[in-house]
């Protein structure tokens, strides 16, 4: 306090203010502080000029330009955000490392011509697919006799791989290219029930992509034994981006052969469909994968094995059949879910489809049928005449049943349990699907109206029908008096069945049904897709 005081004092002054006596420092310590109050004002005024001098230098040069640019653009990205929120200074968050980065293989130019197409979807056909068909040696005399009814030697692409050379005889330009297997001898198999020919087969997709040829959108798997309905095909993998990593298929009807192998595996029998990209990804390390699983069973759980490494799930679509089933097929065939008809398999262990004719024949009527009007092929229908009291299920190309009662949807949407599991059980629970039990009294049972020809009809398809000539109809007569048989006079129904929208199978719907007319011995139904107002005439029937 005493040094402050000193310091404030003035310096020596011959002109005074005041009277009073005021305490005044010796001349060269005054000397001294305006020395050095002037040396100091000389040190500000040089450090202000040195500092604008630089700062105008900075300001004009070009590096710096750049840098403030980059300052600025740094400043308004997200890095800048998280570091001006609160909880962003936390020593625990810095210290947290980066994500992973999960780097996908570099597109084929193929994939990236298709992703270049923005949201322009490329419209999907039957030449955009491969078809890879495993088959064997010593069976394909008979069973090409299979691919010869849906084959179309114009519109596809596709090999049948086979594990060794048929004789030259056996060849046949109609049908697709024969090709051998490669030796699959270095490939470990320890399954004791299986056989190492499912290593063969799950090396199909590979086999068929290694062959790189153009314009190869999806790989679709068979059996020699597998029917397709490629129409259907095609408009189901047209719902689905082929620039995407997918597979499609459907699991068994079986439900053991579901619970031991996956309810999430794709049945090889039904048809496999794989988009292109997964089919590249899976090239690159498939005989690796197949490696590590010596002990699976056959081709199917081992291509499943390797998709679910790479995180794809199967998609499901409900018209791919792998048909574990042995016996009379009609519960299947006159139930089938509302969703377009793409696939059949096991075709020689199940009845002839239509009676009278035999199981090549009942194909051939059966294709005739995909081929006239896809999309509607096998689609449900139920009319109801409250008149009679009588319910119609028409499946169209196949059969128009006709029950003495009125019976709700619910009940005949379940499929008729009229056949038997593929390991020859015939328990209901044998089963993935609903099903229903088969009518024990003959008074219930309806009449049956099977498929005899099918054409076109204008814009139309003009289907005929023809009365089944049924073991029990003697006891119908008999045991069901006084209510007579339905239509007993009846032996021809024709149904005329109008084309459906081209993207029906998006927004699927059980199509509608009206009856026509009756006559003695003929009756007339129309069928066709529903209005978004239209109801069905089960209420009135009630």
């Amino acid at each position: 306090m005493r040094l402050l005081n000193v310091m404030m004092l003035p310096c020596h002054n011959n002109l005074s203010i005041s009277n009073e006596p005021s305490p005044r420092l010796p001349r060269s310590r005054c000397r001294r502080w305006r020395q050095s109050r002037m040396g100091t004002a000389v040190v500000a005024v040089a450090a202000l000029l040195i500092s604008t001098s630089a700062w105008l230098s900075l300001v004009f040069s070009g590096t710096t330009t750049r840098c403030w640019r980059r300052f600025k653009d740094w400043e308004g990205g997200p890095h800048y955000l998280s570091r001006s929120l609160p909880w962003s200074s936390s020593p625990y968050l810095r210290s947290i490392p980066p994500p992973p980065r999960f780097d996908l293989p570099p597109a084929s130019p193929r994939n990236r011509s298709l992703s270049e197409r923005g949201n322009e979807k490329k419209e999907l056909f039957l030449n955009d697919i491969l078809f890879g068909i495993a088959g064997s040696s010593h069976l394909w005399k008979q069973r090409k006799e299979l691919v010869r009814l849906w084959w179309r030697q114009s519109e596809m692409r596709g090999h049948v791989w086979l594990e060794e050379q048929v004789p030259p005889e056996e060849a046949d330009d109609s049908l697709p290219p024969l090709m051998v297997s490669e030796d699959i001898s270095r490939f470990r198999y320890t399954n004791p029930t299986g056989h190492p020919s499912g290593l063969r087969i799950s090396r199909i997709l590979t086999e068929s992509f290694r062959l790189r040829l153009p314009n190869v959108r999806w790989f679709v798997l068979g059996d020699d034994d597998t029917v397709f309905n490629v129409d259907n095909l095609v408009a189901v993998l047209n719902k689905y981006d082929s620039s995407e990593m997918m597979y499609i298929g459907a699991p068994s009807e079986s439900h053991s052969a579901n619970a031991y192998f996956s309810h999430s595996m794709a049945f090889g029998g039904g048809g496999i469909a794989i988009s292109y990209p997964l089919a590249e990804a899976l090239s690159k390390f498939h005989d690796d994968c197949i490696e590590r699983y010596p002990k699976l069973y056959g081709s199917d759980d081992r291509l499943h094995a390797c998709i679910t490494e790479l995180g794809v799930p199967l998609t499901r679509e409900n018209g791919f059949h792998q048909w574990d089933i042995r016996g009379n097929a009609h519960g299947l065939l006159s139930s089938h879910p509302i969703a377009p008809f793409v696939s059949i398999h096991h075709v020689e262990y199940v009845d002839p489809f239509f009676p009278g004719l035999s199981s090549l024949d009942s194909l051939k009527l059966f294709i005739k049928a995909m081929r006239i009007e896809p999309r509607s092929f096998l689609q449900r229908s139920i009319c109801y005449d409250r008149v009679r009291r009588l319910t119609f299920l028409v499946s169209l190309g196949y059969v128009v049943q006709v029950f003495p009662n009125i019976v709700p949807p619910r009940e005949l949407e379940r499929s008729e349990h009229t056949y038997i599991a593929w390991n020859k059980l015939r328990h209901p629970h044998e089963f993935d699907h609903d099903t229903r039990g088969s009518y024990k009294s003959v008074c219930k049972k309806p009449v049956l109206f099977f498929l005899k020809d099918v054409m076109k009809d204008g814009n139309a398809t003009l289907g005929s029908y023809a009365r089944a000539k049924a073991k029990d109809d003697l006891k119908r007569k008999v045991f069901c008096f006084p209510r007579s048989p339905p239509l007993q006079y009846v032996q021809n129904i024709q149904v005329l069945g109008y084309p459906l929208g081209k993207n029906w199978h998006l927004v699927p719907r059980r199509l509608c049904c009206k009856i026509n007319n009756t006559g003695d011995e003929l009756l007339r139904l129309t069928v066709g897709q529903c209005g978004k107002e239209a109801r069905s005439s089960f209420t009135d029937s009630l």
